[in-house]
């Protein structure tokens, strides 16, 4: 047991060194392929060196994240600057976000009519359970919070918009999985299992777990896999548009035990995920 414990916790801390899902170009691979552009590819690729954690970032930073050539990446960031899209900071030798980046996210999060139906609803469980509740949608190989809502307790995890989980580890990403029909499941787990090879007898065991905890209960659990501070349970969701996504309801290790989460938390959370799909006209999957 304590063996798959380490196996596990070493997956999920390089899952979380990956969790921006950085891929790198060459022009040699990609120019075969007619249609992709590597220049556009490469200066998309640098906007997602940035993270929530880091305002601000060098050239060689950014060449190192990236495996991109520190001169190509001046250049690319000049003309990400130019459009808005990064913003330079002369005095530092820095770039940070910019306002670009946040109107296209805006212009993503506006056409997710799910969450002004799952707001109230999400507000008043995580009231309930003195926990976070979150909806997510996946990007790559990491799930992505689109909504979140925080309880009034005193301690409760303070992750918000934007922030990024693991498909493997976590709770909403085995749900997410798990809403998934079988081929598209299928494809997503191959490419988790060849990103991450040396661990995927670990991942692989407790994706299987969660994909057993929803067949049984409609739900799945992560228990101090993705973070081992947090634990949480994950409900699939499929948009009337036919957009798959997920539900969470997370909070602080030290305030449950599995059976919490299985008895009070999932089914609440089934609940809500029920009550939102027949306000658009849709069910859980």
């Amino acid at each position: 047991m304590n063996t798959m414990n380490n196996a596990m916790n070493n997956a999920m801390n390089n899952a979380i060194k990956d969790d921006n899902d950085i891929q790198h170009f060459d022009d040699e691979g990609q120019g075969k392929e007619r249609h992709f552009v590597t220049a556009l590819a490469r200066g998309l690729e640098l906007l997602r060196c940035f993270g929530a954690n880091e305002r601000e970032i060098g050239i060689s930073e950014l060449a190192r994240r990236s495996g991109i050539p520190k001169p190509t990446v001046a250049r690319l960031a000049a003309t990400l600057a130019s459009l808005g899209y990064l913003e330079h900071l002369e005095a530092q030798g820095k770039y940070r976000l910019g306002a670009g980046v946040l109107s296209l996210g805006y212009a993503l999060l506006a056409r997710l009519d799910v969450r002004e139906v799952a707001r109230p609803l999400m507000r008043e469980l995580a009231e309930r359970t003195q926990a976070s509740v979150s909806l997510a949608v996946r990007d790559r190989l990491s799930m992505v919070y689109v909504e979140s809502v925080r309880s009034s307790a005193s301690i409760t995890l303070q992750r918000g918009v934007g922030t990024r989980l693991s498909l493997a580890t976590s709770a909403i990403g085995r749900a997410y999985l798990a809403g998934l029909p079988a081929a598209d499941r299928a494809f997503l787990l191959d490419q988790l299992r060849l990103r991450d090879e040396d661990h995927w007898p670990a991942l692989q065991a407790g994706i299987e777990q969660g994909l057993r905890d929803h067949a049984e209960h409609g739900f799945c659990i992560s228990i101090g896999e993705w973070d081992k501070d947090t634990c949480g349970v994950g409900v699939p969701f499929c948009a009337p548009d036919g957009m798959m996504m997920s539900f969470n309801c997370g909070m602080p290790a030290f305030k449950c035990t599995r059976e919490y989460l299985q008895d009070k938390v999932g089914p609440a959370l089934v609940e809500l995920v029920r009550k939102v799909g027949g306000s658009m006209g849709r069910i859980a999957p």
